[in-house]
């Protein structure tokens, strides 16, 4: 590790998981857990977890994940990421610089987030999410990514969130509509098409008016 970087006794780091300088790292984190397909090897193979070869995660510099976070294997971010408590990210995901995951996140994966993201506690982001930079996600929002769940064959295509939207607390999002840049969506809104760049999307099924000026400006995380 890194001069200047605390990890916890109880942290445990598999494969060639890295932190970055002037990191944090509490009890009980988990970072570079093997995915699904990594363990069925090591399964096969019948040896240890921690003693088989696999990429692990890679953190950037200044990180503070809190305690009981885990980070699967294949998961890259970038400066200044921090977590609440037992937040988790699952593989094949990359986070830009300045993003805050709140408590109880689950990120399943696939996922590609830009800089200066804010996302709040118990928010689930399902695989095949793309959000871009200094978008605002509040407590307890879902995002969809399958429209005929176990209905039909299985093409997961979830939201695209555009740089500088706002996501309210407890919205649904359903699986491939794209909020534009700026847009903001209301808190209980259920969104099932896709909001214009600067508009407001409010109600369930959530209907698109003006924002208003004082709002069109982005978000300043």
């Amino acid at each position: 590790m890194q001069n200047n970087t605390y990890i916890h006794k109880s942290a445990k780091l598999y494969g060639s998981s890295s932190v970055g300088k002037d990191s944090v790292v509490l009890e009980n984190v988990i970072l570079g857990y093997p995915e699904h397909s990594i363990l069925m090897e090591i399964t096969k193979a019948g040896v240890e977890i921690e003693a088989y070869e696999q990429p692990g995660a890679t953190l950037g510099d200044n990180a503070f994940l809190r305690a009981g976070t885990t980070i699967f294997s294949n998961v890259c971010t970038g400066n200044n990421f921090k977590t609440g408590h037992n937040a988790m990210v699952r593989e094949n995901t990359t986070i830009g610089d300045n993003v805050l995951i709140g408590t109880n996140v689950i990120i399943d994966g696939t996922v590609n987030i830009g800089n200066s993201v804010s996302i709040q506690g118990n928010v689930y982001i399902p695989t095949h999410v793309t959000i871009e930079d200094r978008v605002f996600i509040g407590p307890c929002a879902v995002l969809a990514n399958d429209k005929y769940p176990i209905r039909g064959e299985y093409h997961p295509e979830g939201p695209v969130i555009r740089r500088g939207a706002s996501i309210g607390a407890n919205a649904t999002l359903v699986p491939g509509i794209e909020i534009g840049e700026g847009a903001m969506v209301a808190a209980g809104a259920l969104v099932t098409k896709d909001v214009p760049a600067w508009k407001l999307a409010i109600g369930c099924p959530a209907k698109i008016i003006d924002l208003p000026e004082k709002l069109e400006t982005l978000n300043d995380i």
